[in-house]
């Protein structure tokens, strides 16, 4: 629900202020800055270092003791988030000055008002995060997971208010700022009875000496570092991304949600389910293997979809969630489909590389995994910064493709064209190309790292080459589909072409012997014929 409520987010945004204006990316550049407080302290960081203690005590019946360290995270917490968000609020500008060096005139000025409006909010939402570990070491999971979908909620309320009332595109933007602002606060505010029915003795407090939150700030300086590294990546890519022509941030912004979803909600929750019965299975190589074989299928399975829908349905799929004929044109849709079809490319590895960093944990191995991260990172942000200059040389008009400037390129394209949006402009193409070729490495490092510990190699060549019968008939399928309903209307077009592609991929899928397909048309069976399928 909360990936869809973004997802809707982000067409709104598209269908609003558009893919080629100053205050697209001024609003999706200001959204990134504070959200460094959110990623390298959130649910990523809690998850790893507050819960397991927190849920231990529980579990020892010291009820006293685990209202005493979860008041105190709390308070540490909010103490170390009020500092981060005063320090984003007093330092907007010099901070924008850093992350979007290549922001100018009044595109600058807005980020660093936007970046002020959004920061509070963004810390409301790490609290919120603090709610989370809380009722999930409770076991109580509904309402942590809605409860960002609240904010997104908040944020499409501004839009369309906005939209509504006619305000100007800058107007818009500080509306959906504040959207951000409140959504955090009614993300935190919300949780908060739940908690305290929970947790009836918490209290707030400072103290760092109690051994439960001298382990849990044990915990958290690893985690932390660790999330810098995945952090890091995204602000690379904003930093990167401000050189090119007006309207890169907005459209890689848009893209990476959906890019984003399926990892999300597949590769990232089977992981998740996986790591604890990994961690019983360590030391029985026979039955980690099992286990990853048995994970890569499901993974696969979703990704290897997803990356056929988005590399040849893309093009029906970004015209129906943002194409909109004013804000959003044409040329703006295909520039997106190019980007998404080629960070597509990594969906695969990306998710199965979740996995592999699940394992290495499992046999003891934290810092590997995070060497590894930055190294991708690191070829990433070399390879895009010389690729992206080369494409933003080429644009997209009327449909056609066609080059505006010399290559090879050394450096961005002038400040008047750089500015003006005439042309819907490449250059994200060239960052999306280092993202998918750092996933390819970083997998195949992934790889050759557990074959150290394991002594052979994850089993997910055979889950792959199951799926190529299943992929071949699916990208059919959509190719002649596509071509046939293409002159209805693009969501009309969308569901009929990749709802039937993904039918005949499931179907042939299940053929080959993917256990996670066979799993999927199990209760379509039973409904259809009264019987299991075998």
């Amino acid at each position: 629900m909360s990936r869809l409520a973004g997802l809707g987010r982000e067409v709104l945004i598209g269908r609003t202020l558009g893919a080629r204006s100053a205050e697209a990316d001024a609003f999706g550049a200001a959204l990134r800055i504070p959200q460094v407080i959110q990623n390298l302290l959130g649910e990523g960081a809690l998850s790893a270092s507050f819960i397991p203690v927190y849920s231990r005590l529980l579990d020892e019946g010291d009820e006293r003791e685990a209202s005493r360290v979860a008041g105190a995270v709390l308070g540490l917490l909010a103490f170390l988030t009020g500092l981060l968000v005063l320090v984003a609020v007093v330092l907007a500008r010099p901070l924008t000055a850093v992350l979007t060096f290549g922001f100018e005139g009044e595109k600058f000025d807005l980020t660093v008002a936007l970046t002020r409006i959004m920061a509070g909010g963004i810390g409301f939402i790490v609290l919120g995060a603090w709610c989370l570990g809380v009722l999930n070491a409770h076991r109580r999971f509904f309402l942590s997971y809605v409860a960002p979908a609240l904010w997104n909620i908040v944020i499409i309320g501004a839009l369309v208010t906005g939209s509504v009332q006619g305000w100007s595109l800058g107007d818009i933007a500080r509306a959906a700022a504040w959207g951000v602002f409140f959504g955090g606060l009614a993300q935190f505010v919300v949780q908060i009875p739940s908690v305290i029915k929970l947790v009836p003795r918490l209290r707030p407090s400072l103290n760092r000496g109690h051994p439960g939150v001298v382990e849990v700030t044990r915990r958290f300086g690893p985690a932390v570092a660790g999330r810098g590294v995945v952090t890091l990546s995204s602000y690379v890519d904003l930093l990167l991304a401000s050189f090119l022509a007006t309207g890169a941030v907005a459209t890689l912004d848009r893209v990476q949600v959906l890019y984003l979803l399926p990892i999300s909600v597949f590769a990232l929750s089977i992981a998740a389910a996986d790591l604890p019965e990994l961690s019983r299975e360590l030391g029985q190589s026979a039955l980690m293997t099992r286990r990853l074989a048995i994970g890569a299928e499901r993974v696969a399975l979703f990704l290897v979809f997803s990356a056929v829908a988005f590399v040849f349905g893309g093009r029906l799929i970004v015209s129906a969630l943002f194409e909109n004929g004013e804000e959003f044109l044409r040329d703006d849709a295909i520039v997106a489909w190019v980007v998404l079809a080629t960070y597509s490319l990594g969906l695969v590895p990306s998710g199965l590389s979740r996995l592999l960093q699940n394992a290495c944990y499992v046999v003891g191995d934290v810092s590997g995994p995070a060497r590894i991260a930055a190294f991708r990172v690191a070829f990433a942000a070399g390879a895009g910064l010389v690729l992206m200059f080369q494409f933003d040389r080429f644009a997209v008009i009327g449909s056609d493709l066609l080059s505006v400037g010399d290559l090879p390129a050394f450096g961005p394209v002038a400040s008047e064209a750089r500015s003006s949006g005439d042309f819907a402009r490449l250059g994200a193409v060239g960052l999306a190309v280092g993202s998918m070729l750092g996933a390819w490495i970083e997998l195949s490092m992934l790889q050759a790292r557990l074959r150290r510990h394991i002594g052979h190699a994850a089993p997910f060549r055979r889950a792959l080459t199951r799926l190529l019968p299943a992929t071949a008939a699916a990208t059919v399928t959509m190719i002649v589909l596509g071509a046939l309903v293409w002159s209805a209307p693009a969501l009309l077009a969308t569901v009929v072409a990749v709802g039937a592609a993904g039918v005949v991929f499931l179907i042939v899928a299940n053929k080959a012997g993917n256990i996670a397909a066979r799993s999927l048309l199990r209760p379509l069976r039973r409904v259809l014929w009264g019987q299991p399928l075998r």
